[in-house]
């Protein structure tokens, strides 16, 4: 059975980055989140067995599954390679999931990040994909794909030997178009010349596109003065033929707000605006960044207990804005609960799973000549 692109809301609500509260999710605004966004016609969920150390598919029990009919909404969650040790683990994680999100169904069950080595061979060993349709058959999945962050070449490779996928999740974002390492516009491409419905994650890269430097700020700002900067974001990847849905990590009511007014009166981009954006993206490739999106995947295992993203973002303010006291006193506050960018053991755990493959233990120890070298203003 195809899937019905009219039924799928052009915005999904990624419970990836969900507020929190004293190191908790606050469950009582992920519900005024989750109100506001089912409110607006609206209702695609994506969740995950290891966002917020596995505690997001329970939120979405508590704040979605207990309080609206299960057919109102769709419900999308993964399947973890690196939680696969024996065949029997992966029935095991299923009816985890299950029963953390209150669900007898998904209707959207994704492969978790497919990538060249690891991740992709654990699925081919188990038998994952057949698993999959197995699970269709028996009416617990709906619809079945996978998420990507490997190669052009890999993508090819899976989508030959296994036609049966429905859609594909992948990376995009106006930034990522050229990047060598993500390669998002082939990726795209081989996509669109085979029919195949994709979702696109991270279109505003974790936050990096929704906030600027004043002077590019200022590009998106002339052209439309009312709209956000993320709006231009979330727009680009929308406006691309063949997108099913642009999941957007929502953390607060007001970015919820924004991207609802976005898509509630969807304008694509035009000619002209394309223009501004290329102008944007050679003026954010001509300053240095970590290219980090915050998925948190890296600190879970982290033995020092670093919050790497958060040291990355430190950085990346700094690179732009040499001089921003507040990025020194977020970091001194962040050390003050988590361990600092030079208690790196270089065990080499988050390189693991990092999806943009960064090489994190040496900028971590870039961070450290940084950051923990003078103390915080």
């Amino acid at each position: 059975m195809g899937i019905d692109f009219n039924k799928i809301p052009k915005l999904g609500f990624g419970l990836m980055r969900l507020p929190e509260k004293e190191g908790v999710i606050d469950i009582e605004r992920v519900k005024t989140m989750v109100d506001k966004y089912m409110k607006s016609g609206m209702n695609y969920f994506d969740t995950a067995y290891i966002y917020h150390g596995g505690k997001s598919e329970t939120a979405a029990w508590e704040a979605l599954v207990k309080r609206y009919p299960r057919e109102s909404f769709m419900i999308a969650t993964k399947l973890p390679a690196w939680e696969i040790k024996q065949e029997s683990d992966i029935e095991r994680i299923f009816s985890e999931q299950c029963e953390r999100a209150g669900v007898e169904y998904f209707d959207f069950y994704l492969l978790h990040s497919i990538e060249d080595g690891s991740n992709y061979d654990t699925y081919e060993k188990y038998d994952c994909f057949n698993w999959g349709l197995k699970k269709k058959e028996e009416g617990r999945i709906k619809h079945f794909g996978f998420s990507f962050h490997g190669s052009p070449e890999l993508l090819e490779q899976v989508l030959d030997k296994h036609p049966e996928m429905e859609f594909v999740q992948i990376q995009l974002n106006y930034l990522d178009r050229t990047n060598p390492v993500v390669r998002s516009q082939k990726l795209y491409e081989i996509l669109h010349k085979r029919n195949i419905p994709m979702i696109i994650m991270e279109p505003v890269r974790g936050g990096m596109l929704a906030n600027m430097a004043p002077d590019i700020e200022a590009k998106f700002k002339s052209a439309r003065p009312n709209d956000s900067v993320a709006s231009w974001a979330l727009r680009y990847v929308a406006s691309l033929e063949g997108v099913m849905t642009v999941l957007s990590g929502m953390s607060t009511e007001e970015q919820m707000d924004d991207n609802i007014k976005t898509f509630t009166k969807f304008e694509p981009i035009t000619a002209d605006e394309m223009k501004i954006i290329d102008e944007v993206t050679d003026e954010i490739l001509r300053i240095p960044q970590i290219g980090c999106t915050a998925c948190r995947y890296c600190t879970d295992g982290c033995p020092a207990k670093i919050s790497i993203p958060d040291v990355f973002r430190t950085v990346n303010t700094l690179r732009r804005y040499p001089d921003d006291w507040r990025a020194k006193n977020f970091y001194s506050g962040l050390v003050s609960r988590s361990g600092k960018a030079s208690d790196c053991l270089s065990c080499g755990q988050c390189e693991g799973v990092c999806p943009q493959h960064l090489p994190i233990i040496d900028l971590l120890k870039e961070a450290a000549g940084i950051l923990d070298t003078e103390k915080s203003a």
